[in-house]
């Protein structure tokens, strides 16, 4: 019966074409506080994980080396296919860790020195081709702070979107290539001058492309923005995207994810751990949700982020419009 009223509130706000609108405060504020009180020993997981940093270095030398050699695969038999599944399964994946490590260090979680991370950063920007880790350690910080914010989140897609991707087919164009509008959006919906450490991001990737590109030649390159594109698009792990935010359950804006692909992911599934304590390591979420079991266990979660990703195409219930906005 609730799930019945449900879909049935859902279908009429998509009736509406708008957005989910509140006017209360993002639920991680209170819900941090609340796990503070109940369990204080939750600041010991606070801190930095060098362990980050050793995961990032090896996820770069491994796709450099990757894209280095991808090129013999042409001489094979069918080797153009060869090559989009290499593509597919192993450069996306590694791409898509690399997008998450970048996530990790975005909240300084690797070293204690804001510098130190954000070279980091940089090096992990490498594979991804396009310089744009510090662009991201912007939008992100203010996702987090604004939640939802109209105008200033741009993880929401914009109006735009959701008005022109409706239905089984627009909903399939838009998350095939979602990975081009997560790009694009941020610079429509809130610009922001260029600082210091964006600068240093493109003119450090310019260089090193440069570079990279002498030696590993053209198919390393197409190799790295294939990894890029496939890795934001039907992929098992571009499913993370949507589980994150988008209601699938009335009254919850923000879910977690406990499946495997946590471990290739840097934990980024538990999400709603993340947005409560983005001090707290990934390695640590899930001790967290451990300690503090009653804050975690009554929320509607996910185990595949493929069917994640299926449904969102597939119900009709749930469109671009499925996120929540505040003035």
């Amino acid at each position: 019966m609730l799930n019945s009223c449900y879909t049935s509130m859902l279908s009429e706000r998509i009736k509406t074409k708008d957005f989910i609108w509140k006017d209360d405060r993002e639920p991680h504020f209170n819900r941090r506080k609340e796990i503070l009180k109940n369990h204080p020993e939750v600041k010991k997981l606070i801190g930095h994980d060098i362990r980050l940093v050793y995961a990032t270095i090896g996820l770069v030398a491994f796709q450099l080396v990757s894209a280095f050699f991808i090129g013999k695969i042409y001489e094979l038999n069918f080797g153009t296919l060869y090559f989009i599944l290499a593509a597919y399964v192993v450069g996306a994946t590694v791409n898509q860790a690399l997008f998450l490590a970048i996530h990790e260090i975005t909240h300084n979680l690797a070293f204690k020195n804001t510098t130190s991370n954000n070279w980091l950063s940089l090096v992990a920007n490498i594979p991804i081709v396009f310089p744009y880790a510090m662009s991201f350690k912007i939008y992100h910080l203010m996702h987090h702070r604004s939640q939802g914010k109209d105008g200033v989140d741009a993880d929401i897609p914009s109006r735009p979107e959701a008005k022109i991707f409706q239905g089984y087919f627009g909903k399939s164009v838009w998350a095939f290539n979602q990975i081009i509008f997560y790009a694009i959006r941020p610079m429509m919906v809130h610009p922001i001058k260029i600082f210091k450490w964006q600068v240093i991001n493109i003119v450090f990737q310019i260089a090193v492309m440069a570079v990279f590109i002498f030696f590993a030649g053209w198919s390393g390159l197409i190799y790295l923005i294939l990894s890029d594109f496939i890795a934001g698009s039907f992929h098992p792990i571009a499913g993370h995207f949507i589980s994150e935010h988008y209601v699938f359950k009335k009254d919850q804006e923000t879910y977690s994810y406990y499946g495997p692909l946590n471990k290739l992911t840097f934990n980024v599934g538990y999400h709603n751990e993340h947005h409560d304590f983005p001090g707290i390591p990934g390695s640590e979420l899930p001790q967290l949700k451990k300690l503090a079991p009653e804050f975690y266990d009554n929320l509607y979660s996910y185990k595949s982020w493929t069917a994640v990703l299926v449904r969102f195409i597939m119900d009709q219930s749930v469109s671009l419009y499925s996120r929540v906005k505040r003035v």
